[in-house]
């Protein structure tokens, strides 16, 4: 390959890395501490604070506005004490606030109150800045839950913990309580957590006030936070949980979906029964089983526009048998929906002092195969029986650093597909990071082109995407460097995946490619002004194929801005944006993007986002196009129960010589929710895909005695318009009741 076309990027890149060491500090600040009281009784929450045993701690102020102040004095008084018995640790929150009246608080479903005011504990009960539980609550009680890696925060993730809040005529109080059988934690006589309290306040800006102050140099908060003291003798563990769930459902669908007057035919009703098993013997082992599991999912998928799209579209997890450990699997090469009807599953996670480990393996029903490649990928869906096993060694090296390995198997009859690699994290310096990961790959195909019969080449190999029961190997390097400091931040990365490399289980479909990405950007917070906070930055990329032909090149510049009444404003430009697509060579692919978010009340919430300019039209004759993706959503809470979400999306393309359009379509989606109460709510989807012209309507109530305690019951309805004298055409029907339990033993 001809380095030469990257010299710019290094030349960027030594240049950042020059300019970072000039504006390094250190924060050497002495960190605080938080004493938690042992009680001979548990508390009962009312959200008051009124039991007489909060009185025995001593509180501690959240002094320090951070966001978009920088460690200025907190606009209002907030006041955490701390107390634990032999089941729970407690946290109690006095939030006052001199406009009582303009606190933003909804009743929602469990993890829809980001946007309130909220308070929120974090907790690294090892120490390592590896992962951390953040627990949130809301004037009303609502809580939410994220699991915070250095990768980021997943809000997928729940665990069995309980609050409470109230409002009073002085602003608002709130209790929570976590019990210590939902934590792992090491096995000592006296705890060392690191703790990090936080108050959002949600007005004209959206103010975050800390317990400790954190320097924007140093990127994180864990990294930063205070300890929790005085935690002695807790057990964790010696539990078991049963998760049993009952479903009943009724389904019809049009006999013959090409032919609208085949008559609609319902099928009988059906009964199922399964669950899972959930044994933990101490605070860092568990072993999960599930037999014959209910992986339906009661929230649609929204719809995505997949026209001019050459690549497998990926959806979010919302399995809940699967979001555990995800912390530990946070690669392209694992994606948990790979895993399409699995009849069992079981799982072993444990920590072992600084060594995390986890086996998952899944016996799949209905395999789904995605077959990459350089310019697009296939998928493949089956009624193929299969094996997925995912084994995962982690040592923590403390202080954000780790080193692991991975294996991943995918068996079936007549084929497999095994990989195998390492992946790091190395902090210095307190703000840089050099990750990465290596995995080779092995794939004995099917030998079956009634599935694939594709005569796409992997590259200059002799293999194609064709299930002719082929044997290749391949292997996957992703190297980056990344730096993060108050005004300055960078990021290099390296990608190389040879044209053979596959895997089965992971999300990924491209390959062929070496890929070169940077990024710098400069961070500015001006004081006394209607904005919060601004950058400026470009991305650039380069991706060459595997015989060293360049295939694309973008330069990239954006504008970032975060204004008063929540206001936030994204723009960049393709400034540059040349690509080799079917071997034609498309430049000046020029085009600016936007987004928009505004939440200047409480009632209502507004966003928008843009593409508009040239597109390549990716068809086996590709041309230059010209036209847009625009999309536009607005929340109304009209009553702190109410939430309706309207959102449209829409796509064009035409022709830039010709004019001849070649698609215009749009999506409408429709969410209304009604919570009665904090357990109760039903929700009510629309959904119109003009591009399908397809109609789909979900109805559903659902009680939620805690996260796993759930009755459903709801419909899914889809239509059809195949146009003309038939019009509109009901294509399927559901109906079902769903009925899950936790019991704990």
């Amino acid at each position: 390959m001809n380095f030469k076309h990257i010299l710019c990027l290094i030349v960027f890149s030594t240049l950042g890395f020059l300019d970072a060491l000039e504006g390094q500090t250190v924060n050497n600040n002495e960190k605080p501490t938080i004493q938690v009281v042992k009680l001979d009784r548990p508390i009962e929450l009312t959200g008051k604070l009124d039991d007489p045993n909060w009185s025995k701690a001593e509180p501690v102020e959240l002094n320090y506005e951070v966001t978009p102040g920088d460690n200025t004095p907190a606009p209002q008084k907030t006041l955490v004490r701390a107390l634990y018995d032999d089941k729970f640790i407690y946290f109690g929150f006095k939030c006052f606030d001199t406009n009582p009246e303009q606190l933003r608080a909804n009743i929602s479903d469990r993890d829809k109150m980001y946007q309130d005011d909220w308070v929120f504990v974090a907790i690294d009960t090892y120490g390592d800045y590896q992962r951390s539980y953040e627990l949130c609550v809301n004037p009303y009680g609502i809580q939410g839950d994220l699991l915070a890696t250095i990768n980021g925060e997943d809000s997928s993730i729940d665990w069995i913990w309980h609050a409470a809040a109230a409002t009073n005529e002085n602003g608002w109080t709130a209790e929570m309580a976590i019990p210590f059988s939902s934590l792992n934690f090491p096995d000592a006589e006296e705890q060392h957590w690191r703790v990090s309290i936080l108050r959002t306040i949600p007005r004209i800006s959206r103010t975050q006030i800390s317990w400790v102050r954190l320097d924007r140099n140093i990127p994180g908060i864990m990294t930063q936070a205070g300890f929790l003291i005085g935690l002695k003798n807790i057990k964790s563990g010696n539990s078991l949980e049963l998760l049993p769930y009952t479903i009943g459902q009724k389904t019809g669908k049009l006999s013959d979906m090409g032919n609208p007057n085949s008559g609609f035919k319902y099928d009988p009703c059906k009964g199922r029964i399964g669950g899972g098993i959930k044994y933990s013997p101490g605070p860092n082992f568990s072993l999960d089983a599930v037999i014959n599991p209910d992986f339906s999912q009661v929230e649609s998928d929204a719809a995505q526009i997949s026209v001019n799209t050459t690549f497998a579209l990926q959806y979010d997890e919302k399995r809940p048998f699967f979001l555990i450990g995800r912390e530990l699997l946070q690669t392209s090469m694992y994606y948990s929906r790979s895993i399409n009807d699995p009849l069992g599953a079981a799982r072993i996670i444990g920590q072992s002092g600084s060594l995390s480990y986890l086996y998952m393996g899944a016996y799949d029903r209905n395999t789904v195969f995605v077959v990459p490649g350089e310019e697009r990928s296939n998928t493949v869906p089956t009624t193929l029986k299969s094996f997925a096993n995912i084994g995962r060694l982690r040592y923590d090296l403390g202080d954000e650093s780790y080193i692991g390995g991975m294996l991943m198997t995918r068996d079936f009859s007549g084929g497999n597909n095994h990989i195998a690699g390492i992946d790091w994290n190395y902090k210095f310096w307190s703000n840089w990071y050099f990750s990465g990961e290596g995995f080779l790959s092995r794939t004995k195909e099917l030998n079956d082109t009634t599935l694939l019969n594709s005569g796409r080449l992997f590259g200059n190999t002799g293999y194609n995407a064709a299930f002719n029961g082929e044997r290749y190997s391949g292997n996957g390097v992703n190297l980056s460097l990344s730096h993060s400091e108050r005004a300055y931040n960078f990021g290099f990365t390296v990608n190389n995946y040879s044209p053979t490399y596959q895997a089965y289980n992971g999300s990924f479909n491209q390959n062929g490619i070496r890929q070169f990405f940077m990024r710098h950007e400069y961070d500015y917070y001006p004081s006394n002004s209607f904005i919060d906070f601004g950058a400026v930055g470009f991305h650039s990329f380069m991706r060459y194929d595997f015989s060293g032909i360049k295939k694309e090149q973008v330069v990239q510049p954006y504008l970032s801005l975060t204004l008063k009444g929540q206001t936030n404003i994204y723009i960049q430009h393709l400034t540059v944006n040349d690509e080799s697509f079917r071997g034609i060579w498309f430049d000046k692919i020029n085009r600016i993007s936007y987004s928009i978010n505004s939440r200047p009340m409480n009632v209502i919430t507004l966003s928008t986002y843009g593409q508009i300019g040239r597109f390549i039209y990716r068809t086996s004759l590709p041309t230059m196009g010209t036209g847009h993706k625009l999309g536009a959503s607005v929340t109304l809470k009209p009553t702190s129960r109410l939430n309706i979400s309207l959102s449209y999306d829409r796509a064009r393309l035409s022709s830039r010589e010709t004019g001849e359009l070649y698609y215009d379509g749009n999506i409408y989606r429709a969410v209304a929710i009604y919570q009665f109460s904090y357990e109760i709510f039903f929700r009510t989807i629309f959904q119109y895909d003009s591009f399908a012209k397809a109609f789909q309507l979900y109805p559903l109530f659902s009680y939620k005695l805690n996260a796993f305690t759930t009755f459903y019951a709801g419909a899914t309805t889809d239509y059809l318009n195949y146009g003309g004298d038939i019009g509109t055409v009901n294509t399927g029907q559901q109906y079902f009741m769903k009925l899950q339990y936790l019991l704990s033993i």
